[in-house]
């Protein structure tokens, strides 16, 4: 009787786990799917030429930071005063692209995304890597740290 007991114990506990981690799978799928739309909303924005509506995946906080190059910026209104200085017409714009996305959950309201940028313009294609590291807001995803190099 014990050992039908310690049995029917470890089978509800396995059956409690496996359904903790398909509850898990499926909250980190839904989260994935939320980050990329992010990107995808912010892409489409870049290339209307809509720097506000790109700026839209940040968290409009002055705890956001921007790093690239030797630069490090802090604040949601220091990113977009940044994006308007360098891109202040659509020829340096150009066309984005985002490849090679990898989300990693750090938890239930935090990601990490890697991946690469390219922007094909009439006379170059500046391209580089970028890591992001998302909130979960009340807002929605949101991004929080973004640092950024080109190749």
């Amino acid at each position: 009787m014990r050992s039908l007991l310690y049995f029917v114990t470890l089978g509800v506990i396995f059956f409690a786990q496996a359904a903790s981690s398909a509850q898990s799978n499926k909250l980190d799928g839904t989260s994935e799917a939320a980050i990329r739309a992010v990107l995808n909303v912010q892409r489409d924005a870049w290339n209307r030429g809509d720097i506000e509506g790109y700026m839209e995946g940040y968290d409009r906080s002055p705890d956001t930071v921007f790093v690239s190059g030797d630069r490090i910026n802090r604040g949601w209104q220091m990113v977009l005063d940044r994006y308007k200085k360098s891109y202040d017409s659509r020829e340096k714009m150009g066309v984005l692209t985002f490849s090679d996305i990898e989300i990693t959950m750090l938890s239930k309201d935090a990601a990490v995304v890697l991946g690469r940028w390219r922007l094909k313009r009439a006379s170059d294609e500046p391209h580089g890597t970028f890591t992001l590291l998302f909130r979960k807001t009340k807002a929605g995803w949101k991004i929080v740290h973004d640092h950024t190099s080109s190749a």
